[in-house]
């Protein structure tokens, strides 16, 4: 049996859950989850702030996506101009490199040697509060920025997804995308994005996972050297206070533009992660549509009413929506593709799953599971969601809660979210080929 390290001064062990042993860091509040695989000699280090567009005020849309790009634009110690950027450091000793922002969370991350890791723990120690933040780096990424919004504005789905969630979500920040709104992108200036940086991106606020073949107390050591310094907050951390008010009727939207085939995207206020429930959601995101047997895939694709189609439940850290995405079949009307999703939808909330469902959707979810943990990388990107949940553990006790979850639970939790007044229908109108 593995025992967690209690020998590294500075450092307390809090909890160990599925394989994962947890330590805080005493002096800041940094949390640190570690996850040993010898498998190869290689370790991913993730680090995750717990602030993403969710956390935007108004006017600030985006700051969230433009701080993480400005995350590898360099500190005192490591910058282009000293030949020491983030990339080229860590590129030059093997590493892959990268970082990603969504709703609930920002994350960064360095796949490399193991002999490396406390290279990129020092990077990540360093630039937590160490970020130049220069006016002519803010200048150069916003066009970059700019230019990526631009051509998120020529995909269809992507602008379907985005109108659905701004109108199903009117007061919440859930309503505005990761990415922001173009108006506050050419707006921001590095005074702005100091003042985001300086409210988020303290140690009480973060979390460090290592996964992967590394010594263990090694590795909380060098951790404590890189980052006990580091004081906690001047102020506490924000907190996003905006609830959603009820919603009181189904609402629509249109979103008319070039492209080739239309496109059909419903969606339901759902539970958040945190809500067992949200497990058998997922199960019935499985049942619907993982695969060629399942009911939406006859009721829609084999009766030539659409081409694709698919179900869609992430579970969000606040209540979030159960999405179904069909691309109807050439001259058959959205209108009958959409009256036949609500016609399987009711089937199942009437009658729930079948044990052959229930068994190829356990099966189904395992297998996903079973992949996305394959791997230090992508084993830390799946905690990292847990984390972005509000509850690190989450990713250690999912795939027993999915087990455990019957027919009746899903059937239940489904007719809680189907509702006329949850709901929010988004249709695609191609206004001619792209």
């Amino acid at each position: 049996m593995r025992t967690h390290v209690e020998t590294v001064p500075g450092m307390e062990f809090m909890e160990e859950c599925g394989g994962i042993d947890c330590y805080r860091l005493v002096s800041n509040g940094l949390q640190v989850l570690l996850l040993p695989r010898r498998m190869a000699p290689v370790a991913t280090c993730m680090i995750t702030y717990r602030v993403g567009s969710r956390h935007e005020r108004t006017g600030e849309t985006g700051a969230t996506h433009f701080l993480e790009h400005m995350m590898f634009k360099g500190t005192e110690k490591y910058n282009r101009d000293r030949g020491t950027s983030v990339f080229n450091l860590l590129q030059s000793v093997g590493a892959q490199v990268n970082a990603t922002t969504w709703m609930d969370r920002t994350n960064y991350y360095a796949l490399l040697p193991r002999e490396h890791v406390s290279t990129v723990i020092e990077v990540e120690a360093d630039r937590m509060r160490g970020l130049l933040l220069r006016e002519e780096d803010v200048a150069s990424e916003k066009t970059v920025i700019l230019n990526e919004f631009d051509r998120g504005e020529n995909e269809p789905f992507r602008k379907l997804y985005q109108a659905v969630w701004a109108a199903a979500f009117e007061a919440h920040t859930y309503h505005h995308a990761t990415i922001g709104w173009r108006r506050d992108i050419e707006q921001v200036t590095a005074a702005r994005l100091r003042s985001f940086y300086d409210r988020y991106y303290w140690p009480e606020n973060a979390v460090l996972s290592m996964i992967g073949d590394f010594d263990e107390t090694n590795v909380l050591a060098d951790i404590c050297r890189s980052f006990g310094s580091i004081g906690r907050g001047a102020e506490p951390l924000p907190d996003v206070h905006a609830v959603e008010p009820e919603q009181r009727g189904p609402r629509r939207v249109v979103v008319r533009m070039q492209g080739d085939v239309p496109i059909l995207l419903m969606g339901w206020k759902a539970f958040p992660a945190r809500d067992e429930r949200s497990v058998a959601l997922e199960l019935a995101a499985q049942i619907l549509s993982g695969g060629r047997t399942t009911r939406l895939y006859r009721g829609l694709v084999k009766k030539g009413l659409a081409t694709a189609q698919q179900a869609i439940f992430t579970p969000l850290h606040d209540p979030g929506l159960f999405m179904i995405y069909a691309s109807p079949g050439a001259g058959t009307p959205v209108e009958d593709v959409e009256r036949a999703v609500d016609e399987e939808l009711e089937r199942l909330v009437t009658d729930g799953p079948g044990a052959e469902e229930m068994t190829r959707a356990l099966t189904g979810l395992e297998a996903a599971f079973a992949y996305s943990t394959d791997g230090s990388y992508s084993t830390a990107a799946a905690l990292n969601e847990a984390i972005a949940s509000g509850d690190w553990r989450r990713f250690a006790t999912w795939l027993d809660v999915a087990r455990s979850c019957t027919a009746e639970q899903i059937r239940l939790a489904l007719a809680d979210v189907i509702h006329l007044d949850r709901q929010t229908v988004g249709v695609f109108e191609p206004t001619g080929p792209s």
